[in-house]
């Protein structure tokens, strides 16, 4: 690819933080940013988002940033605490998240702000024609700018544009619900080539195309678009399978694996941003229901789940993790003995290396989404198991699923079933674990995140 990329997408890879007096910059960590950083650097291109709340910065701090920013080659959209609020908060999280993973429950009972959601689309439209040349190539990435490619070829016809949706596209009797149905649809087809985690959720953008504007595909994925062809298709997002191989090798990570396995104790393993959709709930009964039908793992099991905090300054988040305190507190208080406690729960982040030496210690991985696009712990847990053990439960719901077939698939609203897949994946015997596992471990490392870049971005290059 030798066209210049200009990625989109609302916040920047990177962190803003004041240390010794002054603010510094670092690029974040996570799978899109390892994806696009090569395609990136080596195009010369753009990345262009929010930084993430500036305020309290004084003009000589502000412009230090600004600097920082510029020699990462980023260019930063600064959105107002309103903004932030309606746009962010109220519509991208409140409505969309929830709509796009099946929760209308979560709605609120009336929806106001759809007017700052489009106002703060045509500020990332704008400052995407600012920043435009002749034969660039434009990446739009996920819902909270779903009317950005609509929006930026109002502004330059000739754009190559892609999207890609990083979170499910719902069942169309879902996505109706919204009364800006059309609007977005609409804004995703200003693209040329639109992309999805799944073929479910592929086919369900496909019957939303079809039912409100009678459109079809045809066998290559193109669809007829106002004078142009748009192509749909499905790519599944992986993640830096060999990165993660050669960091979970090293030293400090075993050492770690020998501390997190106490001998003649077997270890599950959650690790979720705490969000409504991760199923932590229902994954906490399953190991309740687990103690309960199989009493001879009390005191030989328990699970460390790791709930990263996530929109705390949503009511829905609140409430979630209020339930979970309270499903934590009363199973280990029925189960536990002086010596044992079978839910060691942690509500923070954790650094790499502690990430990395529970995904080699654990005996059992638990992923069990009610609904996720993908799941990236899916494939950052087998792509960590250098020594081909461990069990991957994996909930059907769960993007990942439909390349992981050889994990134990569940599904996570049967606390029953759930909690005999763990039974079952306690007691596979080494041979079973070692062949899903090395099955796991060739897909994530085949279709890494360099392959899913590079399969799209060949294809928004070559006109799709």
């Amino acid at each position: 690819m030798n066209a210049r990329l200009l990625i989109v997408s609302n916040r920047l890879p990177v962190t803003v933080r004041v240390e010794g007096g002054r603010p510094t910059v670092r690029r974040s960590v996570g799978g899109l940013t390892t994806g696009l950083r090569g395609p990136h650097e080596r195009s010369g291109g753009l990345w262009i988002g929010w930084p993430g709340s500036l305020d309290g910065l004084d003009p000589d701090a502000r412009s230090d940033v600004d600097r920082q920013l510029a020699e990462l080659r980023t260019v930063p959209i600064q959105l107002s605490a309103q903004e932030v609020a309606v746009f962010y908060e109220r519509i991208s999280n409140g409505v969309l998240w929830p709509i796009c993973h099946d929760r209308i429950d979560r709605l609120p009972l009336r929806v106001e702000g759809w007017d700052v959601y489009e106002s703060v689309n045509q500020r990332f439209a704008d400052s995407v024609a600012e920043q435009y040349r002749s034969g660039d190539l434009v990446w739009v990435h996920d819902y909270q700018l779903l009317r950005v490619p609509a929006l930026l070829r109002e502004r330059i016809p000739d754009a190559r544009i892609g999207f890609f949706l990083h979170i499910p596209f719902p069942n169309p009797e879902i996505f109706f619900t919204l009364p800006t149905r059309h609007s977005l649809i609409e804004g995703v087809m200003g693209a040329d080539l639109v992309g999805f985690q799944t073929r479910r959720y592929l086919g369900h953008f496909r019957a939303a195309l079809r039912r409100l504007f009678s459109l079809e595909a045809d066998a290559e994925g193109f669809v007829p678009w106002r004078g142009r062809r748009v192509r749909l298709g499905a790519f599944p997002i992986g993640v830096d399978a060999a990165d993660f191989a050669r960091r979970a090798a090293t030293r400090k990570v075993s050492a770690k694996v020998l501390e997190y396995r106490p001998p003649g104790q077997r270890l599950l393993v959650g690790i979720d941003r705490l969000d409504y959709t991760k199923g932590i709930p229902r994954r906490l009964l399953a190991v309740e229901r687990l103690l309960t039908a199989h009493p001879e793992w009390r005191e030989r099991v328990r699970l460390i789940q790791v709930a990263v905090p996530s929109r705390d300054r949503v009511g829905a988040y609140r409430r979630i993790r209020r339930d979970v305190d309270t499903l934590v507190g009363r199973i280990n208080g029925a189960f536990a003995t002086p010596t044992w406690t079978p839910i060691h729960y942690m509500y923070r982040s954790v650094p790499s290396d502690v990430l990395l030496a529970l995904y080699r210690a654990a005996d059992v991985m638990l992923v069990t989404p009610l609904r996720d696009g993908m799941n990236l712990v899916a494939k950052e847990f087998p792509a960590s198991r250098v020594d081909e053990g461990g069990v991957l439960v994996l909930s059907e719901f769960a993007g990942a699923a439909e390349e992981l077939g050889e994990a134990v698939l569940v599904n996570p609203y049967d606390v029953d079933g759930t909690a005999e897949a763990i039974h079952r994946a306690l007691t596979m015997d080494s041979a079973q674990r070692q062949q899903h596992m090395r099955a796991l471990r060739a897909t994530v490392l085949k279709y890494d995140v360099h392959h899913w870049t590079s399969t799209i971005l060949d294809l928004l290059a070559a006109g799709a």
